[in-house]
């Protein structure tokens, strides 16, 4: 009876979906009038763009320009989108939409390049993602019947690069951008590496596909298949090939452009730095709306970084943040009113869409309403609730530590004199999962994941505070400042802040039944760095061994609140498998490692008043 009931439910929900999204289906044949058009470019190569035009022409409306290397499909003037914009509201709000292949992609003519560098004053006759994007707005606002002459951009991820671009030596008639989630540094802290550390399980699954070669334009019906694994198991894969060139050599034969330049470039040099676009975000006119997720797997870094760099490059500019509890493009794919086990309170996204990204477009290219959004705008997990800022990180803060004790305490008092060092070994051979069971897929929950599962590991250090008198809430960075030892000359270090629940029934009201809430370890935030870029990420340093050494891990922005009752853990590890590849524990290029190099490391964190290791974080007053 019990199967019965679950299954009546789950028909009766995809059956809502299903109905929603044939609702929106027959909302956008209605109601828009479709237009296939290649436009033409300054060097001659066309992009092929999808436009779609409200059938209503009593009035004239703003342009909402999406840039893609995802395809613009469906193909055909005859064949529609399901929907238009980010969700349905957007939709029916009055717009002209619009979809571009961005160059070398799909239909669009032209050579493809992975977040091609922006031109620089040497190199200023040249195309980039920028000039590509001005051209393209310089074509819409001049051919295009019934445009206002105002023109927005928006887009998630790899599309959120695109309005990053489109920011750059901006087209007068772009007045608003919405870069969410934007793609923005490959090497330090989004998708592909995060610390120096390649982000394996990521990087292979997506470069298989999306670094295919590409001999003709082609439609998303001749597109490449996704890398299909046949056990199931990506742990045993990986491990069953061990080494990236062994990678490269059996599965990535067919399309390693990318992943031969991860190979060429394992250190931040010029390759890298030609391709951070946030460095080239000096001269921003339109006024920009930075959107992400606290608990986006992808590009958390990215919208903060972003965000960051407007502000600090810009002092008269028009910007404005906004993170709430979302994973990747959560805001707009989900009510955001819970993400794995934990809730929220309310639903995010459904506030989101409806105080933010429709009024901001509204407002700057319809002149309605009167947008007054705070400078930053970030939900706090935990306590749940919105909270507004003037600056971000916010000044209303004070700095504070926690010190790693010997005993596994976290403690706001210095170490004692009597345990200087904790020793333990760590094996490459036998890796700490970073989600656990069967690892089928990388789940974009175990960003907020319960941590149980490894805390009894002897190669997971685990520091634990007394039960919390009161609320503290962390708001910006977080810094491991760690005093280390090792027997080899490199290694990785996982570092991850845990909210501990009270060891009561009534802690919290789960999402599901399943799952024991009382002593929940919810990971608030984990990152790795590669040590050998402890100093520098373009000159990588060996470890000398035994010799005590200073290690400073940044975590990305926190947003969160450990309440009163609870207990704020840290644990340490030097794998994270196969979220990350694994370090040989030697200093070497790793895409050249073979089998036989990854050998066992013997580390001691120190913990004594002369070699305190701690995490810095600031609490919100």
């Amino acid at each position: 009876m019990k199967r019965l009931l679950i299954f009546c439910i789950l028909i009766s929900f995809f059956g809502l979906q299903i109905r929603a999204q044939s609702t929106d289906a027959y909302y956008v044949k209605t109601h828009y009038d479709k237009i296939e058009q290649y436009i033409t470019m300054r060097d001659g190569v066309k992009l092929f763009t999808a436009i779609y035009v409200p059938k209503d022409q009593s009035q004239k409306y703003p342009i909402l320009l999406n840039r893609t290397p995802y395809t613009v499909a469906p193909y055909g003037k005859d064949s529609y989108k399901n929907s238009l914009g980010n969700f349905p509201d957007m939709m029916k709000a009055g717009y002209i939409f619009v979809y571009q292949d961005v160059r070398g992609k799909w239909m669009s003519e032209g050579t493809f390049e992975d977040i091609r560098p922006t031109r620089t004053k040497e190199n200023k006759h040249q195309i980039d993602e920028s000039t590509d994007t001005y051209d393209t707005i310089d074509w819409l606002v001049k051919n295009l019947k019934n445009n206002n002459g105002k023109v927005g951009m928006y887009g998630i991820s790899y599309p959120g690069f695109y309005a990053t671009a489109g920011l750059i030596g901006s087209h007068p008639s772009l007045k608003a951008v919405s870069p969410q989630a934007p793609v923005t540094d490959w090497f330090i802290g989004d998708d592909f590496h995060h610390g120096g550390a390649l982000f394996l399980m990521d990087a292979f699954r997506f470069m298989h596909v999306f670094d295919a070669p590409r001999p003709k334009p082609i439609t998303d019906k001749e597109g490449p298949k996704g890398f299909e694994l046949a056990s199931k198991d990506y742990s045993k894969f990986f491990m069953d090939n061990p080494t990236l060139s062994g990678l490269k050599k059996k599965y990535l034969s067919h399309t390693v452009k990318f992943w031969d330049n991860l190979a060429k470039h394992s250190t931040l040099d010029t390759f890298w730095m030609a391709r951070t676009i946030t460095q080239h975000l000096n001269d921003v006119k339109p006024a920009v709306m930075v959107v992400g997720g606290t608990f986006d797997a992808e590009d958390t870094y990215g919208a903060f970084e972003t965000y960051k760099q407007i502000e600090k490059r810009n002092k008269n500019n028009n910007s404005i943040l906004v993170m709430g509890p979302w994973f990747h493009g959560g805001w707009v794919r989900s009510k955001g009113d819970s993400f794995g086990d934990i809730r929220f309170g309310e639903e995010t996204s459904t506030h989101y869409q409806n105080t933010f990204e429709l009024p901001f477009f509204e407002y700057y290219l319809k002149g309605k309403g009167d947008f007054k959004a705070a400078e930053a705008n970030v939900f706090f997990t935990g306590s749940n609730e919105w909270k507004t800022f003037d600056t971000w990180p916010s000044q209303n803060t004070t700095t504070s530590s926690l010190f790693l004790q010997a005993d596994g305490k976290l403690s706001p008092k210095q170490p004692a004199k009597s345990h200087p060092f904790l020793e333990y070994k760590s094996d490459p051979n036998k890796p700490v999962p970073f989600q656990e069971g069967i690892i089928s897929n990388r789940t974009r929950e175990y960003m907020v994941a319960d941590q149980r599962f490894v805390s009894n590991r002897p190669d997971v250090l685990v520091f634990e505070t007394e039960v919390l008198e009161n609320d503290l809430t962390m708001a910006g960075s977080i810094i491991a400042d760690l005093h280390v030892s090792m027997t080899g000359t490199d290694a990785d270090f996982i570092v991850k802040v845990i909210d501990v629940y009270p060891d009561t029934s009534t802690a919290t009201s789960p999402v599901s039944k399943d799952i024991v809430m009382p002593n929940y370890q919810m990971l608030v935030r984990g990152e790795i760095l590669r040590g050998k870029f402890r100093n520098s990420f373009s000159k990588p340093e060996p470890f000398t061994p035994n010799e005590i050494t200073n290690v400073k891990v940044n975590l990305p922005d926190v947003a969160h609140t450990f309440k009163k009752g609870h207990k704020i853990m840290v644990q340490i590890q030097h794998t994270w498998f196969p979220l990350a590849d694994r370090n040989p524990n030697q200093f070497m290029d790793i895409y050249q490692a073979k089998a036989t190099d990854y050998i066992k490391n013997t580390h001691r964190l120190y913990v004594d008043p002369e070699h305190p290791s701690k995490i810095n974080f600031s609490v919100l007053k």
